[in-house]
């Protein structure tokens, strides 16, 4: 039976695409690139659209959905929606910033932390914060403390830094990582003209401990990242190539602590506060406002705008006037950071499984920015949905330069009633995404029409139709250009056929090239013509100072190639994907509403494609999870001849277009269980754990029933764990799971 109501699917379906693409991208960038876009705040608002929508809609939800991760092993970032670190203040995750300027990330050793870097839970307004307060004080009293004083600091958008000292030297400096273990920075760090490296003994009391970690936040002010731009965009254009420039500071501070060369960051302006310990059991101060204090004189760099509030008005008061005085700074803020004083009474607070109880971030509500909108245009998706994006005059929200929003469809653009030449209202949701608020009606030129969606596709010129729902509109040729490109970039995604290194560019120019008309021609790519592939960059022909170029009138320059050296990667990533498992290949095929969960539902009820295709209506529908929606759309995408083809070639590629064959000697000892996960992970991502489940013979689906077994809710868990609770279903948390994993029983 399907599950899903016909009004508002097609639009949700849409959108979490457009989220999970935007999301996976910013992880393509950090992880891969170390090159990211988007900050944890920014990150945190997509995050949570993307949960609201998989919760009213279970079928869209996805095994590798962002909002199941955490973060990931060995890379310098808790995960691109963890929070912020309990005692340093934002995580360096899979955060901002446009960087490119090192497009191979160096390689840094992996260290442990002394104690754990948790993460901080969100007060997204006042009244979240007010809520916070009122359970904070109501805990004390429960533990028989009095009303607690809380100590606010200013949340610096930086990235988090650990600094391990021994015998009052420093020994070690590491990124956060996932909370357990971050990379080793120590060359980089020690260049930081703030950073001690020597601590400064006590002139009385206890001496220091012969090791100390001290935490803190590592940051680029306002006017160095500004400069910095400034070179960078003066060396390109000397180097005759296009300039790079960082998004925003926080970027800025997180390229330069992890550049290969120690010097490129020396010769980059860091600074850093310094604010929290690993063990505060180490030294004399048993309070966070005397902790301050103390790094202070040991001779660390500590933020002077922090205050002792022993009332929740206090605590509001300092937060408005953060709010207020947030573009005067320095240096960029993007909230502050409450946390109740008293160690000794953070310690009865304790944590949950994700945050510490004893600490939140109070995040700053979105900037507001009016310039003037000079264009809608027309973006064509995967799936050939029509979608209008604003272009207007670039102004800078949030830290960085905008000058596009999406307006999502027709619906949207007239329920705004915003015109080609309004003044509009600018803002980034949570900090991150561009939307385009509202026109300012007073201020819109005469002779202004509402904005209609084109009659005929921008991109290969054919009629467009509106969907059944009314919402979406759609080119639906097989031949469309930009649907072409949309598939090919979605058959490479990190949740299909993972192949590394093949971006959006590359793939644009190989289809300009006539190489990649459809998924099948990846794999009769050569290493020859990967090689020779133009990037679409030109250097100069010699190499010459820009005082000889000017002198001698020599401006000749020719396109940048591959090279053989990428194009062995490239070669050899297509060749692994071959081996990527069936489910994989089937969401892959881009068929409309078939997700990674649907994907992998299909793939366990039919052995092999040919049986898929030749499924029926009601045997599709009798999968669990898969009602008449998304059976006609298997149904009509396999009785397509060209989509029958495009399968012959990857089966004659060498795909695995079949289940693997089961392995009856191996034990099951979960058979007959059916797993639902809901929330955050941070010991492994969400496909993991069910992977891991079904290879002990469990069920994991994405929707809970009478049927469902357990529930293992994490943090952010929603309408699945009411559904449980509703149902009588049993809920476990992740280290529950973990046992389940480690004994292989329940």
């Amino acid at each position: 039976m399907d599950t899903n109501p016909d009004s508002g699917f097609a639009e949700a379906a849409t959108r979490a695409e457009q989220l999970r693409s935007e999301i996976e991208h910013a992880n393509y960038l950090y992880y891969s690139l170390d090159a990211p876009e988007i900050s944890d705040a920014a990150y945190d608002s997509l995050l949570r659209e993307l949960i609201e929508l998989e919760s009213r809609w279970p079928e869209l939800v996805t095994p590798n959905s962002p909002t199941m991760r955490v973060g990931a092993a060995g890379v310098g970032a808790a995960g691109a929606n963890a929070e912020d670190d309990a005692t340093s203040q934002p995580s360096p995750a899979a955060s901002p910033a446009a960087a490119g300027n090192e497009p191979t990330p160096p390689v840094f050793s992996t260290v442990n932390h002394a104690t754990r870097m948790y993460s901080l839970d969100n007060a997204m307004d006042l009244d979240e914060l007010d809520a916070w307060l009122v359970r904070t004080e109501g805990a004390a009293q429960a533990a028989g403390r009095p009303a607690p004083a809380f100590v606010c600091e200013l949340k610096i958008d930086g990235s988090s830094l650990a600094l391990t000292y021994s015998a009052g030297e420093l020994v070690r400096a590491a990124t956060r990582g996932d909370g357990i273990a971050g990379e080793d920075v120590t060359a980089n760090a020690s260049t930081v003209a703030d950073i001690p490296k020597q601590m400064e003994p006590p002139l009385d009391g206890p001496p220091l401990p012969p090791e100390i970690e001290v935490r803190g936040e590592i940051f680029m002010p306002k006017s160095s990242f500004e400069r910095l731009n400034t070179e960078i965009s003066q060396e390109a254009e000397a180097a005759g190539r296009q300039a790079r420039p960082f998004a925003n500071p926080r970027n800025a501070a997180a390229g330069s602590l992890r550049q290969k060369d120690p010097a490129v960051t020396a010769s980059r302006d860091l600074a850093t506060f310094i604010y929290a310990v690993a063990d505060d059991g180490l030294i004399p101060p048993i309070s966070q406002w005397q902790l301050l204090d103390w790094l202070a004189q040991r001779g660390f760099h500590v933020n002077p705008h922090v205050q002792r509030c022993t009332t929740a008005d206090e605590v509001r008061a300092f937060c408005r006037q953060a709010i207020a005085e947030r573009d005067s700074l320095p240096y960029e803020i993007d909230g502050v950071v409450v946390k109740v004083d008293d160690f000794a009474l953070q310690a009865q607070l304790g944590f949950t499984s994700k945050a510490p109880r004893w600490a939140i971030a109070f995040k700053f509500p979105p900037e507001e920015r009016t310039t003037i909108l000079r264009r809608i245009v027309v973006q064509v998706g995967r799936t050939g949905v029509l979608t209008p994006v604003a272009e207007f005059d670039p102004v800078r929200v949030a830290g960085s330069l905008v000058g596009r929003a999406t307006l999502h469809n027709l619906d949207e653009v007239h329920r705004k009633d915003v015109r080609v030449g309004d003044t509009v209202i600018i803002r980034k949701a949570g900090d991150v995404i561009p939307e385009v608020l509202q026109a300012v009606l007073s201020l819109r030129p005469g002779g202004s029409r509402p904005w209609q969606m084109p009659e005929r596709c921008p991109s290969c010129g054919s009629p467009v139709f509106q969907d059944e729902d009314g919402v979406a509109i759609r080119c639906i040729s097989a031949e469309c250009p930009a649907q072409r490109l949309e598939r090919l970039t979605h058959w490479v995604s990190r949740g299909a056929l993972d192949i590394d290194g093949m971006g959006p560019k590359i793939i644009e120019k190989l289809v300009e090239a006539g190489l990649l008309p459809d998924v099948a021609a990846f794999y009769r790519l050569d290493v020859g013509q990967l090689a020779t592939l133009p990037t679409g960059e030109e250097r100069f022909a010699r190499s010459m100072t820009a005082e000889k170029r000017v002198r001698t009138g020599d401006f000749e320059k020719v396109p940048v190639l591959l090279g053989e050296t990428m194009a062995v990667k490239l070669h050899a990533q297509i060749a692994a994907s071959k081996a990527q498992p069936f489910a994989r290949v089937l969401f892959g095929l881009g068929i409309r509403n078939v997700g990674r969960t649907v994907a992998d539902a299909l793939s366990q009820a039919f052995p092999s494609i040919d049986a898929l295709i030749t499924a029926t209506d009601d045997e599709l529908c009798a999968i669990e999870g898969i009602g008449p929606v998304i059976a006609q759309s298997v149904r009509q995408f396999f009785s397509t001849p060209d989509n029958l083809r495009l399968v012959a070639e990857l089966q004659a590629s060498g795909l695995l277009l079949e289940q693997a064959e089961p392995q009856d000697h191996v034990d099951k000892p979960l058979q007959g269980l059916t797993f639902v996960l809901t929330g955050s992970l941070e010991r492994f991502t969400r496909e993991e754990a069910e992977e891991r489940l079904r290879a002990l013979g469990a069920k994991a689906s994405g929707s809970v029933s009478a049927k469902t077994s357990y529930v293992v809710a994490g943090p952010g868990a929603g309408s699945k764990l009411a559904k449980a609770v509703e149902l009588g279903v049993a809920v476990i948390d992740e280290d529950a799971l973990v046992e389940i994993l480690e004994q292989g029983r329940v």
